[in-house]
């Protein structure tokens, strides 16, 4: 993974420092609120329902062992013994103390972390896919310019008070695991018709209250014109997006309103200006490459004794089956680690649990740990000799829930009982759906399917695209839920439809029952199962009426 140069430390500690004389100042009564907020915010400082939240970056989901030790320790002194991880790849520390953040930010700068961009209308943490550089679909590894990105829009002068704020994912591989279709700018990884690897680029996707899916207005960039067309794209933005009105205020709106066509006519006459004194040194790619280079292999045959230890264990088998997945090396194997304990905020994970997987990825997986934008971790180069003895340690830990991409690997926010924003709780609800499936072969039977839950319309939870998306809105002061069928964050990217009016908060699980069981019942193309669930609506289901509101 990439490790800080004397440019890169000596930013990050002068960044803490500044902030902790900014906090100081604030403190003293020397600066306003208002004053002091775009500060914190540009530190990934919230001020939630309860306590501050402290956002902390991980570029593109890569944390060394070193890094998620820092990580428990800072749970364990500063917040009450646990983090969130986020569907940006992130960790957020909900209980803070507000005097206490400058000292965090000292100790992550120590072990080549920050929390700078992570907030604000700035281009936030750039994300990549979870199996970037062990994946056998991969066309190349796009965490080489992720990493290009990050230092090239790290407090860029131009780019640090847009609109709005602006989030890139970078894919490599033929299936789309960063969703870059809903990003403010995705980039594809393809292979032009003279056998040359650049970049498509999609523009104008995101997810909240409006959630547009990105357009392609490049087919093929090549990879010396990736900033300078990235620039262009944020300087047409910087300049023409709206600042009149937050909720219109992201690129996606300025796409819409102009059209593909006027847009990409704009991007292109302002990259024709820039691009040739802003070329990206194809010397420089390599030097980058250097440090994302596969670690120090073993010569291994798939090794012979899983399929008897499979066949003896049905629990290890049913985690090898669904938490497991095949590795472009001989002899290894991708091993998730799910952060959907039933019964357990997902994504969230205690001190004690962050140490001991430290351990784990040290003696297992060359020290090296993935987060996942469906809020779970990956140690990506485990030895298929090792599965059994790993997933004791990760069984002992309660987390080895075989649940990966299954109805309870549920993405959701923190919701109502954290967020200042929310309209609506989502922990419990994502805790009930979790307790209808107690029997996990009924689970298993409904094969592949994503459930995202959002407490308000910002969309943290990306309900909008779970194949089941659930949605907290107030009315009157009461919580009820709408709910969607048929989205998708992958290459097949498209918006869920609403099932019908909203549920209220005691009938959400039912109504979920209700869907699998119509589900099981018709196992139809997803197409078609929308439509029959339209034609039915929300019907009775064990005595119980849903959405009759």
């Amino acid at each position: 993974m990439y490790q800080y140069d004397n440019y890169d430390q000596t930013l990050v500690n002068e960044r803490a420092a500044q902030f902790r004389g900014q906090t100081e100042r604030f403190l003293k009564g020397e600066l306003s609120e208002d004053q002091y907020r775009p500060l914190r915010l540009m530190n990934g400082l919230y001020i939630q329902k309860h306590a501050p939240m402290l956002r902390i970056a991980i570029p593109y989901g890569l944390l060394s062992s070193r890094q998620l030790r820092m990580l428990a320790h800072i749970a364990r002194t500063y917040d009450k013994g646990y983090g969130h991880f986020t569907t940006r790849q992130n960790i957020q520390f909900n209980w803070p103390k507000l005097e206490d953040v400058p000292d965090v930010l000292s100790e992550l700068a120590t072990v080549q972390m920050h929390a700078i961009q992570t907030s604000g209308n700035c281009i936030r943490n750039v994300t990549s896919d979870h199996l970037a550089g062990v994946g056998g679909d991969e066309l190349e590894d796009p965490r080489p310019y992720c990493e290009i990105i990050r230092q090239w829009s790290t407090l860029h002068p131009e780019f640090s008070f847009l609109p709005r704020k602006f989030k890139i994912a970078v894919n490599g591989a033929a299936k789309d695991r960063a969703a870059t279709q809903l990003h403010d700018i995705g980039l594809q990884l393809v292979k032009n018709d003279r056998d040359e690897i650049g970049f498509e680029v999609l523009v104008g996707g995101g997810l909240g209250r409006t959630p547009i899916i990105g357009v392609t207005i490049r087919p093929f960039l090549e990879k010396k014109h990736l900033l300078s067309y990235l620039e262009a794209i944020l300087r047409v933005y910087n300049r023409f997006g709206r600042r009149d009105n937050k909720f219109k205020a992201r690129i996606k709106i300025l796409v819409k309103e102009l059209g593909k066509e006027k847009f990409t006519e704009m991007v292109e006459a302002e990259w024709a200006a820039i691009k040739d004194d802003l070329l990206l040194d194809l010397e420089e790619i390599e030097r980058i490459k250097t440090f994302f280079q596969p670690p120090p292999y073993v010569t291994l045959a798939d090794n012979p004794l899983l399929a008897e230890k499979t066949a003896h264990d049905s629990q290890f088998a049913a985690w090898f089956r669904h938490n497991t997945f095949p590795h472009k090396m001989p002899g290894y194997r991708v091993v998730f680690v799910s952060l959907k304990t039933p019964g357990k905020p997902p994504g969230d994970l205690s001190a004690s649990q962050m140490d001991v997987i430290a351990d784990l990825a040290d003696h297992y997986s060359f020290g090296e740990i993935r987060v996942t934008h469906t809020q779970n971790l990956v140690l990506a180069d485990v030895k298929q000799a090792d599965l059994h003895d790993l997933w004791q340690r990760l069984k002992s830990l309660e987390l080895a829930t075989p649940n990966i991409g299954t109805a309870t690997d549920i993405i959701c926010c923190p919701g109502l009982d954290f967020c200042s924003l929310a309209n609506a709780t989502s922990i419990p609800i994502a805790n009930g759906i979790q307790q209808i499936f107690d029997n996990l072969d009924y689970l298993y039977d409904l094969g592949d399917i994503r459930i995202n839950v959002s407490g308000c319309m910002n969309g943290c939870g990306h309900h909008t695209v779970g194949h089941i998306g659930i949605l907290g809105v107030d009315k009157k002061g009461e919580e009820w839920y709408q709910i969607t069928l048929g989205g998708s964050s992958g290459k097949d990217a498209s918006l869920g439809e609403r099932l019908g009016p909203s549920v209220a908060k005691d009938q959400v699980c039912h109504a979920i029952e209700a869907i699998f069981q119509t589900y099981r019942e018709h196992r139809l193309e997803d197409e078609a199962f929308l439509e029959t669930v339209r034609r039915i609506g929300m019907r009775p289901f064990q005595g119980r009426v849903y959405g009759d509101n």
